[in-house]
């Protein structure tokens, strides 16, 4: 099998990175206070098992109880936990395509067949259509909003998805981001019959790509289910602690999603005047395509600038089964996509 590649990381200087989709402003200075305090600590034991203090706090952000959160190494290992706990071999999942690409490569390693939930023009499913492909999943995957389309999808949407007897994982990555951000109003939804599951990062809107950390938000009973098959000390004490930290500095985190969202609105405006169309977006990147359809090429030349975007194609990800490629940009700061535009100039003229 292929295994997932994830976005270039380049060592040294001078890079403006727009590829991966972290956040370009700094964690809460209470993250930087919780680390330095946890590193102290006592080190030499191990964390507590349960993360009980960030569940607490998790729980009341989402108003829920403790014992639907379950904390993980990262919304990546969520999800593997997701697979372990409810895939045995041959069995399926169902995710709509393009989107996510870790939810193929977790299927395989667990020898289970996949799904695509084929998305049209406007990245919306067929209600019929989705209906018949999800109904015998074990799993149906919902990145919302979408990567690397930036689209989100309602709940009345999402309901469409609901297996008959498997559950519906609404990945919540960049939750944060949207228009109206959830906070727990699916998992009060009584249409999923308690077979929802959502999953969200600290490592988008809470600066914390660099430490891992991610939980899950279901059902009591789904959730002491998964603990079973995870690690049993899956969270270190310095990523515990910085999480905590996080999740309680709420206006620490609304401030950055304030200067990303207004920067992602100039960069919706301005990409046109270059070739591109831009898909409408609710996450911190934008899915952009030029008229030329040269992105490999666009992309190359802009990595020789030292600008890191992302270059994406999808096998068969069109509306019409051809391959869907295109550019996911991550929203950077207004100096960074003051450089990228910059470079644009040249990039276009030469390339296209």
């Amino acid at each position: 099998m292929r295994g997932y590649v994830s976005g270039e990381q380049p060592q040294g200087d001078g890079w403006v990175k727009l590829n991966t989709n972290e956040n370009p402003y700094p964690p809460s200075p209470k993250v930087v206070a919780a680390i330095k305090d946890a590193a102290t600590g006592r080190l030499n034991v191990y964390p507590d098992a349960s993360a009980t203090e960030f569940c607490n706090v998790a729980a009341e952000l989402f108003g829920v109880g403790p014992d639907w959160i379950l904390p993980a190494n990262g919304s990546d290992e969520n999800l593997t936990i997701i697979m372990r706990s409810f895939c045995d071999p041959n069995d399926t999942i169902a995710f709509p395509y393009p989107s996510y690409v870790l939810y193929e490569s977790l299927a395989k390693i667990q020898n289970c067949s996949v799904q695509h939930i084929k998305l049209n023009h406007d990245f919306q499913w067929d209600a019929v259509e989705s209906k018949a492909i999800c109904r015998h999943a074990r799993i149906v995957f919902a990145p919302n909003p979408n990567s690397p389309t930036g689209n989100r999808w309602t709940a009345d949407q999402l309901h469409q998805l609901l297996p008959d007897k498997g559950v519906l994982v609404v990945d919540e990555a960049y939750g944060d981001f949207a228009d109206d951000p959830h906070r727990g109003e699916l998992l009060n939804d009584d249409r999923f019959d308690r077979r929802l599951i959502v999953t969200r990062t600290l490592s988008k809107s809470y600066s914390l790509a660099g430490i891992r950390f991610g939980f899950s938000i279901a059902d009591p009973e789904i959730t002491a289910g998964m603990h079973k098959v995870r690690d049993s000390y899956n969270c270190d004490a310095i990523a515990t602690a910085a999480a905590t930290a996080a999740l309680l500095d709420q206006d620490w985190m609304h401030q950055n999603r304030k200067k990303i969202m207004i920067t992602r609105n100039r960069i919706t405006l301005e990409l046109p005047q270059f070739g591109f169309t831009v898909s409408p977006s609710e996450a911190n990147f934008v899915w952009t395509v030029h008229e030329s359809g040269r992105h490999q090429e666009i992309y190359e030349q802009l990595k020789r600038n030292r600008i890191l975007v992302r270059f994406m194609q999808f096998p068969c990800g069109g509306p019409r089964g051809e391959t869907l490629d295109g550019l996911r940009i991550t929203v950077g700061t207004d100096e960074e996509v003051g450089k990228l535009f910059d470079a644009l100039k040249n990039v276009v003229a030469t390339v296209c």
